[in-house]
């Protein structure tokens, strides 16, 4: 699996493990805000587990769930990127929106 596949993975299950809804006001700025705090907070391994949990507990509310991040995530993938740990010398990626990863 390549780096961008298990990162594209990490940011539906931070996602999916969000209180994000979509009655939300959905802002690239807000989807990265979710992303960023929900990682944060449970770690990837936390995410994945939580939505396993859902996948389980819930399947066919879980499976509409990812399908809406799913398509979430790829009207927003031109407004998101996943930066290193440390940001670039000019501190900067155009008008992209960072979506860090967790430590």
């Amino acid at each position: 699996m390549t780096r961008m596949m298990i990162v594209n993975e990490a940011v539906c299950e931070a996602l999916f493990a969000s209180p994000l809804q979509p009655s939300d006001t959905l802002t690239a700025q807000a989807v990265a805000d979710a992303i960023g705090s929900t990682l944060r907070r449970l770690g990837p391994s936390g995410c994945t587990s939580r939505m396993a949990e859902e996948f389980g507990d819930h399947p066919l509310e879980a499976a509409g769930r990812m399908r809406w991040i799913r398509q979430l995530t790829g009207d927003l993938s031109a407004f998101l990127y996943v930066s290193p740990a440390q940001p670039d010398a000019t501190g900067s990626a155009g008008d992209l929106l960072p979506v860090r990863e967790a430590a």
